[in-house]
């Protein structure tokens, strides 16, 4: 549309200048101070040829007298400009989607969620450190109409492109780790080493597994720049394999201990979440008497201690010993990706009492804290 109208007032511009009249009077008397016969001006939208042969005619006329040339420097003038603007709003938008290509090695990311989804927490954490530009979906827990497109009904779900969909949390963050590391490989080929097995558990229900979900696919010289000291690779995958098996069993016991905390996660489940307003009253009421007596099955299941608090500050206090006092994360200088798993899963607790309570009676603040800045300055981008 800028371009059109400024392609319109060079054409005017120049249509005055070439005019043998432009150089005789009564040019802007015509334009802006006479009407005709009939007494009347008219205001005309700018767009569309209507616009264009009227001012065009108008120009004809106006070219019959003094002032002419003055009208049509002024019409190239101001048409000009709108073109330097144009370009410059087009040269602006070509290196912004660039730079944006640039940073997520151009590839378009879609992420399916739930807000408060620990899984999905670990893929956003991933993301946001390595400062990979993403659009999200935010995912109806209750009719997922926005993945009915699939066949698997979890999230996280990654879309690469709007092609290809990568499933399951440490799959997409061990398929996305190895091509930005090994750019020759595409995604599709990548997400081949991470082959699909569908069994049932022990109550009959099917579930998918991914072979090798916790393992970078790189080669060896790859392997040596990411993992320099010996020990470091198979260090990252035990935890990060804990935080899926271990780790984020404790935050539903946790979150909904008390029927007050179960409430309270509830209020907060549907204020982040994507819910209509009979569906939030339903899931927060209903939702949090199901969960608190969910909780106790799963505290059971998993032998968890009367006080599943307990649990959950032995665990992060596993987690920061393991570190130790001479590293910042346990990737070293830098988080790794059991680092920004165990970060992902913890973070859903984040205003709740088990979140307080488990900074309050723990060692974990100090390297929490390095975290957050970790990936909110986007550190791993480079």
């Amino acid at each position: 549309m800028a371009a059109a109208c400024a392609r319109s007032l060079c054409k005017v511009g120049r249509t005055i200048s070439e005019s043998p009249a432009a150089r005789r009077t009564g040019t802007m008397s015509y334009l802006l101070g006479s009407t005709g016969a009939c007494g009347s001006r008219r205001a005309y939208g700018t767009g569309g040829s209507g616009f264009r042969s009227v001012l065009l005619s108008s120009v004809r006329g106006a070219a019959t007298g003094r002032g002419g040339r003055v009208l049509s420097c002024a019409f190239l003038l101001g048409g000009g400009l709108g073109l330097y603007q144009t370009v410059k709003y087009s040269v602006q938008q070509h290196l912004a989607e660039e730079e944006r290509k640039s940073s997520s090695g151009g590839l378009k990311l879609t992420l399916y969620q739930y807000k408060t989804c620990p899984f999905c927490s670990k893929v956003r954490a991933f993301l946001d450190y390595h400062g990979l530009p993403y659009e999200v979906v935010e995912v109806n827990p209750v009719m997922r109409q926005e993945i009915k497109w699939s066949a698997y009904r979890k999230v996280p779900i990654l879309m690469v492109d709007g092609e290809v969909q990568l499933n399951d949390s440490s799959v997409i963050i061990s398929s996305l780790k190895t091509y930005l590391i090994s750019k020759e490989k595409s995604v599709p080929d990548i997400l081949r080493c991470y082959p699909e097995l569908k069994s049932k558990n022990d109550s009959g229900k099917e579930v998918t597994e991914y072979f090798n979900k916790y393992w970078v696919m790189l080669s060896e010289a790859e392997i040596t720049t990411l993992y320099p000291e010996k020990g470091m690779q198979k260090e990252e995958m035990k935890w990060r394999q804990w935080a899926d098996d271990w780790l984020v069993h404790l935050v539903s016991p946790n979150v909904y201990r008390t029927t007050g905390e179960a409430l309270a996660s509830f209020d907060y489940i549907v204020r982040e979440g994507k819910f209509g307003t009979y569906e939030g009253f339903f899931a927060k009421y209903v939702g949090a008497a199901a969960m608190f007596i969910i909780s106790k099955r799963l505290k059971s299941r998993h032998n968890l201690q009367d006080d599943v608090r307990q649990d959950l500050y032995k665990a992060v206090n596993d987690w920061v010993a393991a570190i130790g006092k001479k590293r910042k994360f346990m990737g070293g200088d830098k988080p790794n990706l059991a680092d920004l798993a165990v970060f992902g899963v913890l973070r859903v607790m984040e205003g709740l009492q088990a979140f307080d309570d488990m900074m309050e009676n723990t060692k974990v603040k100090y390297w929490y804290r390095r975290m957050e800045r970790a990936t909110a300055n986007h550190e791993g981008q480079n």
